[in-house]
């Protein structure tokens, strides 16, 4: 059979089943910032109620020495599926309170990252299919992934040499700390999984919301955190898992807190900047972007930090990146 024909029956297959579902299986986003008193008790224990509405804002990882300690200030809520051996439906609510607003994380059994990029660089109509049926919101945004895929990897063949990517903005924004004796308490607060892995989530996910939209965001988060670390779902994690304070529960849980308050902060400043698709992004409003965002670092972790500027190479750069997967004619390169 000739390829080119293989090709058009095979994308006429997958429009049949586009249209036939895209309208009846949407993502949904159950995540929620609500207004709140900050005096829910977490998991029922008024004696960790104190700690709960102390903490403010985003949460640095490298604070908790265990899962337990971190459960002092979240709370978890695990809820089993339809389907125990599948976990079919089994979903975990995280929530997180600080100055009266109240964040919820809903976890929930579904496709991974994994799976997004195996059936992105496979040419079997079956991958394809599969995906369509797991996931038709995937499939109804696959432009819009693309161009986050894009923004969240190195492309120098593409974008030329030094190009950044998310978490080279939130590397440059840990780099810009200039109260080190404030900031770094113990040695892991300066390692990857310290101030450095808490911007790169918190600002990944602003600058998603901000861009493209709040669910579209979510569902980045979702999908990479499965990807990391599926048993969050259920609660039922193993010691060695438990005792990884590096890439274990504790590690994804803050993740999850974090992803949420990036997304308040993604939405406030689309906002006061009036951001949208088409949107150009100048030096100067990425630098301003970037401020804001050090702007809340400051009062949530109480530290200070040099502001980004309009030169900064990385601001440069990661703006005429922005600008250029933005425009409506960006075609995606693996």
């Amino acid at each position: 059979m000739p390829v080119v024909y293989i090709q058009t029956l095979r994308c006429l297959v997958l429009l049949s089943f586009f249209l036939a579902f895209n309208q009846a299986c949407e993502h949904t986003n159950l995540n929620s910032a609500v207004d709140c008193t900050c005096n829910t008790s977490v998991n029922n224990d008024t004696t960790k109620t104190v700690s709960y509405k102390t903490v403010k804002g985003a949460l640095l990882g490298t604070r908790f020495s265990s899962l337990e300690a971190l459960k002092s200030v979240i709370q978890i809520e695990y809820h089993p599926g339809s389907d125990t051996a599948t976990n079919k439906n089994a979903y975990v609510s995280v929530r997180h309170c600080s100055d009266g607003k109240e964040v919820t994380s809903i976890l929930m059994t579904g496709i991974s990252q994994g799976d997004l990029y195996n059936a992105g660089h496979s040419d079997a109509i079956g991958d394809h299919m599969a995906l369509l049926f797991d996931s038709p919101y995937a499939i109804a945004n696959r432009k819009k992934l693309e161009k986050i895929f894009t923004l969240s990897r190195r492309k120098p063949d593409t974008f030329g040499e030094g190009d950044p990517a998310f978490f080279d903005i939130a590397k440059s924004a840990a780099e810009n700390i200039n109260t080190p004796d404030m900031a770094f308490r113990n040695e892991r607060d300066s390692t990857e999984k310290g101030y450095f892995n808490s911007f790169n989530h918190i600002t990944a996910q602003a600058l998603i919301t901000s861009c493209f939209s709040e669910e579209l965001a979510d569902f980045i988060a979702d999908v990479h955190e499965r990807n990391n670390c599926p048993e969050l779902i259920t609660g039922k994690f193993t010691e060695v898992q438990i005792k990884n304070l590096e890439d274990g529960p504790l590690d994804n849980y803050v993740d999850l807190v974090n992803n949420e308050w990036g997304q308040e902060l993604g939405k406030q400043l689309k906002v006061k900047y009036g951001i949208n698709s088409e949107t150009h992004w100048s030096p100067q409003l990425l630098a301003d972007y970037m401020n804001d965002i050090q702007s809340y670092f400051i009062w949530a972790f109480q530290i200070g930090f040099k502001p980004f500027r309009p030169e900064d190479t990385v601001v440069i750069k990661f703006a005429n990146k922005l600008n250029a997967v933005m425009d409506e004619h960006y075609v995606f390169t693996r």
